[in-house]
């Protein structure tokens, strides 16, 4: 696939396009939920890989009351009715409940404090869960199981459950949190069959890996390099949005050019989901577009894009530019549709996290 096949739009597309999945919006009606991807996370129906689901009592009632959704979540709810919690952040967690009733609305317990930034609006989580009805044993999703990459999703979006965009608003990155949702707060009346029923309280355990929030950039410390001459110019302080300079008679690139123009401190990126924020030039020296303007950090999967492979080994924190030559018209085959002929490009890249791998 090509680097760029929508670079007028937002050049990232076509970069996420070809190495990530979407996150799919969640919505208490039956019909949204019915046509939800197969993305591990509280969106749509599971992964294929997940755990054995509860089974539903086929005697018992599928709708619950129509209740509106909660504004906030409670934190009032006495230690002893809330399901006990063991094990520590970035572990498995095994969920003992009380014999109390479930409570009657969204609730959030601390389990373990972290000391990162407070998660706002428009951040990109990036978490662990361990999801299961109210009374039962078996989770009927979670992202600790083996093969399981942590889940990703940009908060307050409408992309998660209701009680997830609410609940995990405030807790500290670094955090192990404790949710119980209400139908109304989950998959709503009609649940989401056969696992959960409209009736059924729902238990999620999640760790806040990171928070990313929507004008997350590299590090401000980050070690200036001197790049080649000859070179597009960027401008802008570390920790600020760049811009793009192209110099009369600049040469556009025959080939990938990679060029590290402050090199952090982090780990190097190695195969698998990474975070970066891009602003993409052409070659006339306009914009072309922006994640810092449109959507934040957005996640690339390394190691599958022959084009990123110069990627692998740069340190978390790093400010990078990277140039790609002008690529021909493809035409179209009995197998696949044409693909338009790009102009070259700059982008330039804040790496601002790595994801942790699959377990």
């Amino acid at each position: 696939m090509r680097i760029r096949t929508v670079l007028v739009v937002l050049p990232l597309l076509a970069l996420a396009a070809c190495g990530s999945t979407p996150v799919v919006a969640s919505s208490a009606d039956s019909t949204s939920q019915a046509s939800a991807s197969n993305q591990s996370g509280p969106t749509g129906e599971g992964s294929a890989s997940a755990p054995a689901a509860v089974v539903a009592d086929p005697t018992a009632p599928v709708n619950g009351p129509e209740t509106p959704a909660a504004t906030v979540a409670n934190a009032d709810i006495p230690a002893a009715e809330m399901p006990s919690v063991t094990g520590k952040f970035g572990e498995l967690p095994t969920v003992t409940f009380p014999s109390t009733p479930a409570p009657p609305k969204l609730n959030i317990q601390t389990l373990s404090q972290g000391n990162g930034p407070a998660v706002a609006t428009g951040d990109v989580l990036v978490v662990n869960y361990y999801g299961v009805v109210w009374g039962g044993t078996t989770p009927f999703d979670t992202s600790f199981a083996a093969g399981k990459t942590p889940f990703d999703f940009t908060i307050g979006k409408g992309s998660v459950v209701k009680g997830w965009d609410t609940g995990l608003l405030g807790v500290a990155e670094g955090s192990r949190v404790l949710l119980t949702l209400s139908p109304s707060d989950g998959y709503g009346t009609a649940g989401r069959a056969p696992t959960i029923l409209g009736t059924d309280t729902l238990v999620f355990v999640v760790d806040v890996i990171a928070a990313l929030s929507a004008n997350k950039m590299g590090q401000a410390d980050a070690a200036v390099q001197t790049p080649p001459a000859g070179l597009p110019t960027v401008e802008g302080a570390l920790g600020a949005f760049p811009t793009v300079t192209v110099p009369a008679g600049t040469a556009e690139p025959a080939g990938i050019v990679t060029t590290i123009l402050a090199k952090g401190t982090g780990a190097p990126l190695v195969a698998g989901d990474a975070f970066l924020q891009f602003a993409s030039y052409g070659y006339d020296g306009k914009k072309a577009g922006t994640t810092w303007e449109n959507g934040g950090p957005q996640k690339i999967t390394l190691g599958g894009i022959p084009e990123l492979q110069s990627l692998l080994g740069i340190p978390v924190g790093s400010r990078i530019m990277l140039q790609i030559p002008a690529t021909p018209e493809i035409p179209a085959s009995a197998s696949a549709a044409a693909v338009p002929a790009n102009p070259a490009s700059i982008f330039v890249m804040d790496v601002v996290y790595q994801a942790p791998a699959a377990k």
